[in-house]
């Protein structure tokens, strides 16, 4: 890279032929220049340039690499100048992998403005629980809510998602309405498979309850827990966003209200910190609206 980047400085010396101009169009002191040139000549073993206290002259040698690294660093400040149009206007197909209750709740109502902003872009989404693998399948980006399983993948994390117990009106005229985490595991508890299957941990300001939970219901997918509970057959924890709707119709209320589990992080996973204009504008642009709520 620094031998690029003398080329870079040599070109610039020649087309202006004068260490002062070039130094001062390039920001650098005088000194550092001559100092760079110097190196780039012992580096090659021919001289470049004669220098005298008037002018600069290029050198059999010089003229002949002056003519291909003008080509290079040409080629190099277009790419680069296209790079940046790119990135003010990406374009491409965009294939993601999201969570299905995840995409629904959260990414398409999104999507209308995304699409909007950066009308370039195509989308391939596909809902699946599974863990996808990044590197041998053709995704861009997959997002997912929990803490990262793989530390080979490359985690941004885009928000976190207050979570809170929720039950239907009849659920709770039926069985009851806990006053307390305590009474919890007299209820029926809908469960999403993973760490919190039994063991829950709740919190009221500095307050902490565990709790082990109890139930018929294992499911992995928020989406029928969350339909369950509708259906009045059980306490279902829930993300705010998720139980919206439920909750604007009266098909599900908080229970508990002043307590709430520990926010559960969402993450967009890569395969690489490198990523193309398409990629990083979505994750940017979710990780802002996620954020804002």
């Amino acid at each position: 890279m620094k031998l690029l980047n003398d080329m870079a400085l040599f070109v610039e010396v020649v087309k202006v032929r004068s260490f002062r101009r070039a130094a001062e169009s390039l920001g650098m002191p005088n000194s550092t220049l001559s100092r760079r040139i110097s190196g780039l000549e012992k580096a090659i073993g021919l001289r470049l340039l004669n220098r005298t206290t008037r002018r600069i002259e290029l050198t059999e040698a010089g003229m002949l690499y002056f003519e291909r690294c003008k080509r290079i660093v040409d080629e190099a400040r277009l790419a680069h100048e296209q790079l940046g149009e790119m990135l003010a206007s990406p374009s491409g197909l965009l294939r993601a992998s999201l969570s299905v209750d995840f995409a629904i709740v959260y990414i398409a109502p999104l999507m209308a403005e995304f699409s909007t902003l950066y009308p370039g872009i195509s989308f391939e989404f596909d809902l699946t629980p599974r863990q996808v693998d990044l590197v041998s399948e053709p995704f861009d980006v997959a997002i997912r809510m929990g803490e990262p399983r793989s530390s080979n993948l490359i985690a941004r994390k885009l928000a976190s998602l207050p979570r809170y117990l929720y039950a239907s009106p009849r659920y709770l005229e039926r069985w009851g309405e806990p006053e307390h985490p305590a009474q919890l595991p007299q209820h029926e508890c809908l469960r999403l498979r993973g760490p919190e299957v039994e063991l829950l941990t709740l919190r009221r300001g500095d307050e902490r309850q565990q709790v082990r939970l109890g139930g018929r219901f294992e499911v992995n997918s928020i989406g029928m827990i969350k339909r369950l509970a509708s259906l009045d057959l059980g306490i279902a924890l829930l993300s705010e966003g998720v139980a919206a709707d439920e909750v604007s119709h009266d098909r599900l209320r908080k229970v508990l209200p002043q307590w709430q589990a520990e926010p559960i992080s969402v993450y967009a996973l890569t395969e690489t910190r490198l990523l193309p204009a398409k990629t990083q504008r979505f994750i940017e642009f979710l990780r802002d609206r996620l954020e804002r709520g």
